[in-house]
């Protein structure tokens, strides 16, 4: 029985360490931001690239209003309601005093820079895919922005989601850099690419996700359930959406639809980021979505 006993004991230290070594915070290499010099006039093009102020401006500013970067807007799953944080260059209540590696540590890993997980309301599972550079710039534009000393609004998160140490496994389960559509030969597609699957995170709210909140990628931007629990999410690959790709640049541009319809609650924001960049980008997102795999039905 003692013999037992021991047995049990170790298995249970063994487990612990394992547990401490794989929910744990890491980082991406120090060296990665180290020497960038940001550009701000291509990080404007990462900011709304990476629609950055459709969460983090505050719920519905518009015009200059949207670079004012206080936060709060609400964002709902089945874990709990995550808001987003005050990330204007304040140094007491946004990112003042992030360095470049800070930023890229939150964006690529999801880590703040008091080393504690963020949740992957924060797209970093999409951002773990950007260049550096972009990060380097984007860091630059942001510096530049109005502060604001708005505080962030706490998340309303229960048990046992609210144990951070726990994002540690599920970015051990579901964080990858790797492109969802590989092997791409075209040069727009490639771009197109780069545009969603970094920075426009477009796979985030088009995607199905699993019970435990990571993307089922056999069915990427295959459509979902609308987190809020209102309606679903359409799908946007060839399978359920047979607009052209001047259909799909110009709603990018416009928020027409080909029926002209106009784009109305979240796609609203999205298409004011849109709005922002050059036409061969939407162009490249167009050319992208057509080349991804067909997804049947919408995910409900």
């Amino acid at each position: 029985m003692r013999t037992f006993l021991k047995v049990i004991a170790l298995l249970a230290v063994v487990g612990a360490v394992v547990f401490w070594w794989v929910t744990r915070p890491v980082t991406p290499l120090e060296d990665s931001y180290a020497g960038l010099t940001g550009d701000p006039a291509h990080g404007e093009w990462v900011f709304w690239a990476g629609g950055c102020a459709s969460c983090h401006a505050a719920p519905g500013a518009e015009g200059e209003d949207r670079l004012v970067l206080s936060g709060g807007v609400p964002l709902a799953s089945d874990f709990g309601t995550f808001h987003a944080p005050n990330i204007s260059p304040d140094p007491e209540a946004g990112i003042g005093g992030w360095s470049v590696a800070d930023l890229g540590n939150a964006m690529q890993a999801g880590v703040s820079p008091g080393g504690h997980h963020y949740y992957p309301a924060f797209p970093f599972t999409t951002y773990i895919r950007a260049e550096a550079q972009d990060i380097a710039d984007l860091h630059s534009f942001l510096m530049t922005l109005p502060t604001s000393q708005v505080p962030s609004v706490p998340h309303d998160v229960g048990f046992p989601f609210n144990i951070r140490r726990e994002l540690g496994g599920w970015k051990w389960l579901f964080l990858d850099g790797d492109w969802v559509l590989e092997d791409v030969s075209d040069p727009v597609v490639e771009r197109g690419r780069y545009i969603v699957e970094a920075l426009g995170h477009c796979g985030e709210c088009h995607t199905p996700r699993n019970m435990f909140g990571g993307l089922d990628k056999s069915r990427w931007l295959g459509g979902a359930p609308n987190p809020s629990g209102q309606g679903s999410i359409p799908n946007i690959t060839p399978g359920g959406l047979d607009w052209s790709e001047g259909d799909i640049a110009e709603y990018l541009r416009s928020g027409f639809t080909p029926d002209f319809d106009v784009a109305g609650g979240e796609m609203a924001d999205v298409v004011a980021n849109m709005a922002m960049l050059s036409d061969e980008d939407r162009a490249a997102i167009a050319a992208y979505l057509k080349a991804v795999p067909a997804v049947g039905a919408a995910a409900q």
